[in-house]
């Protein structure tokens, strides 16, 4: 599995880059946002997602661990691929996607090519079950409470591909600003709004 490369760029193309690390040339496919920032002759690093088929191996390349372990997410979703994910890892920040899922905003994630009004649906639909399971599962853990009720944020941003810093942050943040007893839904969103800003 790799994880990441670090390395000098050779040559960049319409929709990937070859990056030469210890003598060895990785091609990388990467959205339009990331190619723009790199230069042939260059140094860069990215993060990058391991696609092992029985057919063929492919290496997608992220400026950040976000947008890396949101590309996961959305590879898990029933009839997204790794082109359609990483188009819509691309088309805008991570934390206004995820803003996007959790508020129904199907009009955002179809006016990225590829993603008709039914394919959004289902990413809406099915990474929102995953972000409410993983808080039910944290809070359980938590024992409820107010401390049940961060655990249940951070464990929903951690699904979401944030660092454990960034979740327990914007979580405690979030929770300021919230009424006892709101949902898990409006405590993410109210999260991702606080990471947003940052």
């Amino acid at each position: 599995m790799i994880a990441s490369l670090d390395g000098t760029v050779s040559a960049v193309f319409a929709d990937s880059l070859i990056l030469e690390v210890g003598g060895v040339g990785y091609r990388v496919f990467c959205a339009p946002a990331v190619l723009a920032t790199v230069r042939t002759g260059e140094r860069a690093k990215l993060f990058t997602h391991h696609l092992v088929r029985e057919d063929a191996q492919a290496l997608y390349g992220f400026l950040t661990p976000e947008e890396l372990g949101f590309f996961g997410l959305l590879l898990t979703v029933t009839g997204v691929g790794p082109k359609v994910a990483l188009a819509i890892v691309g088309s805008r920040a991570v934390g206004d996607l995820q803003l996007a899922i959790l508020s129904d905003d199907l009009a955002l994630l179809t006016a990225v090519p590829g993603v008709g009004r039914k394919l959004a649906a289902r990413v809406v639909l099915e990474l929102k079950e995953k972000v409410a399971a993983a808080g039910v599962a944290a809070g359980a853990a938590a024992g409820g409470g107010a401390a049940g009720g961060e655990s249940e944020v951070v464990a929903a941003l951690l699904a979401l591909g944030y660092s454990a810093a960034e979740a327990r942050q914007a979580s405690r943040e979030a929770l300021m600003d919230l009424t006892a007893g709101s949902r898990l839904e409006d405590r993410v969103k109210a999260a991702l709004r606080t990471l947003l800003k940052a």
